[in-house]
């Protein structure tokens, strides 16, 4: 289309009225096409100048948008807004040049509630920017499906979970119920007892109690909502101070220690006493792992827009039957672990917004491996132009 209008512009002076009017017309055609097709779509575009006014919208944008009655061209596009969180978001985010993607707003119109999705990005035009491009997509019905999704899989995990419980709590239940049994026929029928023979037992239903208890607590820990406050934070350093909080474990266990951690990785969205736990849980099942010593190599580096967390041990390994299980509530392979370790390392990495994966080899070793996403507060590639120009 601008090949043609150029060769066009450049053949005007040659050209007869009729020759000219064939033109304008060919143009006026594309012109509504364009038109057509962004009036077709069904996510809103609305476009800006260099000094933020809105010079273009399609129909999509006016329905999901709150403009103002009147003519909207050529003003501020916060101007145009009626909604006033979101006039002041435009306001500051285009003032400021920030790169948004997916910024997600809630309206309600006729009574309904809908979530609307925005995101704000340069306009470049020959090399250059030459205003904003401000992306709007209606996404109730995806959130909606996301909520209903979540919640059949916390109903399932719950599911799962209590199911567990009720497997895990039968043994201490068993072994206290026994116990009590033998005090009562130590009791009857008689004046006098020896204690010895009654303190053995109680000792052992106190131990039974407190393993109900720690079931009990790893369960609540497991179902309820995390109450995670997420602050910029150093991830080595947080690593570092995990490492030298289990030094003398890991001395111990003759485990040796290799950090490999990239200084250069940004900080990233967490909160550290959960972080801490996750990475203590995976420390500690790779020190189970390495029966008779062995290395363990905890390295970080940055990896397009995410930051990976690797921890890698020398051990026993994970037989490939068992890998797509370990996550699983309850599934253990320790005759004294209590199966959730795992499954709240998983939970902690998604209430971060992170991915968990693991590789393993029998005999070679396991290495479980986080992704966090980097934070996007990058501005906008001003430079653009500049990096065009000495090229």
């Amino acid at each position: 289309m601008r090949g043609f209008i150029e060769r066009a512009l450049k053949k005007v002076p040659r050209m007869d009225i009729e020759q000219v009017r064939q033109l304008l017309y060919t143009m006026a055609a594309d012109n509504e096409r364009i038109e057509a097709v962004l009036d077709s779509t069904t996510d809103g575009l609305a476009v800006c100048d260099e000094d933020h006014n809105l010079v273009l919208y399609n129909r999509s944008a006016e329905r999901l948008l709150p403009f103002r009655v009147g003519e909207l061209s050529e003003k501020p596009i916060w101007s145009a807004i009626e909604d006033d969180e979101i006039s002041y978001f435009l306001r500051k985010s285009l003032r400021d040049q920030d790169k948004v993607v997916d910024r997600e707003f809630t309206l309600e119109r006729g009574g309904q509630s809908k979530t609307v999705s925005l995101s704000i990005m340069p306009l470049v035009s020959e090399g250059r920017v030459s205003g904003n491009l401000v992306h709007i997509e209606d996404v109730t019905e995806k959130r909606a499906k996301e909520s209903r999704l979540r919640r059949a899989e916390s109903l399932a995990s719950l599911t799962t979970l209590a199911a567990g419980v009720a497997h895990e709590i039968k043994n201490p239940l068993g072994s206290i119920s026994i116990r009590i049994q033998l005090i009562q026929k130590a009791m009857k029928g008689k004046t006098s007892i020896e204690c010895d023979k009654i303190e053995r037992n109680l000792d052992i239903v106190n131990e039974e109690i407190a393993r109900l208890n720690r079931i009990v607590v790893d369960f609540l820990f497991a179902v309820r909502p995390m109450d995670t406050q997420l602050v910029d934070a150093d991830l080595n350093k947080l690593i570092r101070e995990l490492v030298d909080f289990m030094q003398y474990e890991l001395e111990y266990a003759h485990v040796s220690v290799v950090l490999e951690l990239e200084s250069s990785i940004p900080y990233l969205l967490l909160d550290e006493r959960y972080i801490k736990q996750a990475v203590l849980n995976l420390v500690k099942n790779a020190i189970a792992a390495m029966h008779d010593g062995g290395t363990l190599t905890i390295s970080t580096e940055r990896k397009d827009d995410a930051v990976l967390l690797t921890v890698r041990d020398s051990g026993v390994g994970i037989p490939e039957d068992n890998l797509n299980k370990i996550f699983e509530p309850y599934f253990t392979t320790k005759e004294t672990g209590s199966g959730l370790g795992l499954t709240l390392v998983f939970k902690i990495v998604k209430e971060h917004g992170a991915e968990i994966s693991v590789s393993s080899r029998e005999g070679m070793g396991t290495a479980f491996t986080i992704q966090f996403p980097v934070p996007q507060k990058e501005k906008r590639l001003l430079e653009y132009a500049a990096r065009n120009e000495t090229s």
